[in-house]
């Protein structure tokens, strides 16, 4: 970035001072103090904040929702520092969209609080235990469910899970903390809440719906069986790429004249499709953008299928060949091809249309979007944490291709470019840092499936009977051979003139 573009005069962001900022930044044309709090949001990361919080903002602007204001939340000791910055700046974050055709900015407006951080998550239990509060969201990752990877049902031999349910008025977790708020709220006659997650899993309603209920069963049945009656978890889809703010976007947003410390780029493109199912009322998302439908499901497993697994198919290669954005990937010849090829051939046939749009157009949508050179999304953002995406992302249409009689060796090969990046080393020599949860494990294990494919595939808890399956194993098993002998660009190139 050309540091002689940024303005010489600054101002710092909060409510004081949104009449002096830029005239070129769109700012809440609503009065902020009189927003009243509606929704507790857990996990007020990037994402939130350049999609579920700018979706009630769109609505506030048109002088709606003033009385459904975020009160933003996190269990987490370095989610304390993120709530500090914010609070400085009265919440509020700027946001600069990237578009191929320019950059602008906007300041979001409509979450009015972050509570504390504090063990046990006294302050979290007592503010959604309010009666104001009428929907419960969360972005916490994929990973983060408590979910058996095996069987897909609650884990509830996890440590996490055994605590909250021994500690119940202290409890470790967001979920234990919701089981918590909800027991007050029943016995003080306030009625429940919507619980809403906004992670990238399919069914997402569903599996928070598993985790609150099932973590309250083992300590309270009674109110286990009151949460599953009372509360209401619609499923939800949510799309938009959101960059991690790194020392590049910290300086971007200095070029509008603003001083933020915890701004967010995004692209141009969002997408929210949620299932109507509210126990205590909703926003008018729909009138922002929104689609509500009870079809979610369906675009749930094109967003993720092809979004989603999209990401791994071109992180895994793009940290091997040092590539350092997902727009540095579509520009390499081989990556791309690779993702088109394996896209159209082995996930497009296993998924079904949805309105106002085809699996092949939304998949000719995600390479452009994939190839916007404004946003810089780093590959090592994508391919964090594969022990969670490449279950999520890929298996699952592996196993469908297998049982549709549908080709699947190239996501054999994108599963054998996991294991070789999990290796730690990329082609030109250099260390690719530990990058995920369970890496110690991966890199061990990944050192041994380079004379020992199978010892890759033995790692049930994210192929489970994978490596029995003659179509796929074999597959795997050669490309990881082929990789390490001849190397990542020959063994997609043998891919592409073997499946032509």
């Amino acid at each position: 970035m050309n540091t002689q573009n940024l303005r010489s005069t600054r101002t710092k962001l909060s409510n004081a001072t949104l009449g002096a900022l830029p005239k070129d930044i769109v700012t809440p044309r609503y009065d902020r103090t009189a927003l009243t709090p509606g929704i507790v949001h857990i996990g007020v990361g990037n994402f939130h904040r350049a999609h579920q919080a700018w979706y009630l903002h769109r609505l506030m602007q048109a002088g709606d929702a003033l009385d459904w204001a975020i009160v933003g939340a996190g269990v987490r000791p370095f989610d304390e520092a993120q709530r500090q910055k914010l609070a400085q700046q009265d919440y509020m974050t700027t946001l600069v969209e990237l578009s191929p055709d320019g950059r602008s900015a906007e300041v979001v407006g409509s979450m009015i609080d972050y509570l504390p951080i504090e063990p046990g998550n006294g302050p979290l239990i007592a503010r959604m235990a309010q009666r104001d509060i009428r929907i419960v969201a969360l972005t916490v990752t994929e990973g983060g469910y408590y979910i058996d990877p095996v069987t897909k049902a609650f884990d509830a031999q996890h440590p996490d899970m055994i605590h909250d349910a021994a500690n119940p008025d202290t409890p470790k977790t967001a979920f234990g903390a919701m089981v918590a708020a909800l027991r007050a709220r029943r016995d003080a006659g306030l009625g429940p809440f919507t619980g809403m997650s906004c992670d990238n899993l399919q069914g997402n309603g569903e599996i928070l719906r598993q985790t609150v209920v099932s973590l309250a069963r083992m300590s309270d049945p009674v109110l286990a069986d009151w949460i599953n009656d009372a509360c209401t978890f619609p499923n939800s889809m949510v799309d938009c790429i959101v960059p991690a703010t790194g020392p590049q976007e910290l300086e971007l947003i200095q070029t509008f004249g603003v001083d933020d410390a915890v701004p967010v780029t995004h692209e141009n493109f969002r997408q929210w499709v949620i299932e109507d199912a509210f126990c205590a009322g909703r926003p008018a998302w729909d009138e922002a953008g929104a689609t509500f439908t009870d079809a979610v499901h369906d675009f749930e497993a094109m967003k993720i299928r092809i979004l989603n697994g999209g990401h791994q198919i071109i992180a895994g290669a793009g940290e091997m060949l040092s590539l350092k954005t997902i727009a540095d990937c579509m520009g390499h010849n081989s990556v791309a091809a690779l993702l088109s090829k394996v896209t159209h051939t082995e996930i497009v046939p296993l998924v079904k249309a949805v309105p106002g749009m085809t699996p092949d157009a939304y998949t000719d949508l995600i390479a452009r979007r994939f190839s916007n050179p404004e946003i810089v999304d780093t590959t090592r953002r994508v391919a964090f944490d594969g022990a969670s995406r490449q279950p999520g992302f890929i298996v699952p249409t592996i196993r469908d291709g297998l049982a549709a009689g549908t080709p699947v060796e190239g996501l054999a090969l994108v599963s054998a470019v996991w294991a070789r990046m999990c290796e730690g080393t990329r082609e030109d020599g250099s260390t690719i840092e530990p990058n995920d949860p369970f890496w110690d494990d991966l890199n061990t294990v990944a050192k041994a499936a380079k004379t020992d494919p199978k010892a890759w595939l033995a790692q049930k808890q994210y192929y489970n009977d994978l490596a029995s399956e003659p179509r796929f194993a074999n597959a795997f098993c050669e490309w990881l051979e082929m990789i390490w002998r001849d190397g990542l660009e020959r063994t997609i190139a043998a891919y592409l003139a073997r499946f032509a």
